[in-house]
């Protein structure tokens, strides 16, 4: 079993930044790939970033490029999300997701485990 545990969420105004973070913990292994997905009301889950072990290779949604950025610290076995300029419409519930390494593309990653979810709501 893995635990994946968020926390930075909160409530922002427009053009604010937010930093995410997940802890892993349990039968986890540095060398999974780990994500970021979000949901908003009323609407499917959708991945937003994306990023192998070695961290040598991230995905971004295009609604979030040039804006977001995720990191990890093996070390910690944690994954951070850096969201700046943030608009109305990043307003979801953010998860974090675990997987284990493949050959396929990392926007195609297929989460093992799932975090409980942490809200932010950003207001215009």
């Amino acid at each position: 079993q893995v635990q994946l545990v968020e926390s930075g969420g909160g409530l922002v105004q427009a053009g604010g930044s937010l930093r995410l973070s997940c802890a892993a913990s349990g039968r986890t292994s540095s060398t999974y790939r780990m994500g970021w997905f979000r949901q908003a009301p009323r609407k499917e889950r959708e991945i937003v970033a994306a990023i192998t072990w070695s961290g040598g290779s991230t995905y971004y949604a295009d609604s979030v490029k040039g804006r977001f950025t995720i990191s990890r610290d093996n070390a910690k076995n944690t994954v951070y999300l850096q969201m700046n300029s943030l608009k109305a419409e990043d307003t979801a519930v953010y998860y974090c997701a675990i997987a284990r390494p493949g050959l396929a593309p990392i926007a195609t990653m297929i989460p093992e485990y799932w975090g409980q979810g942490t809200q932010v709501t950003v207001s215009s």
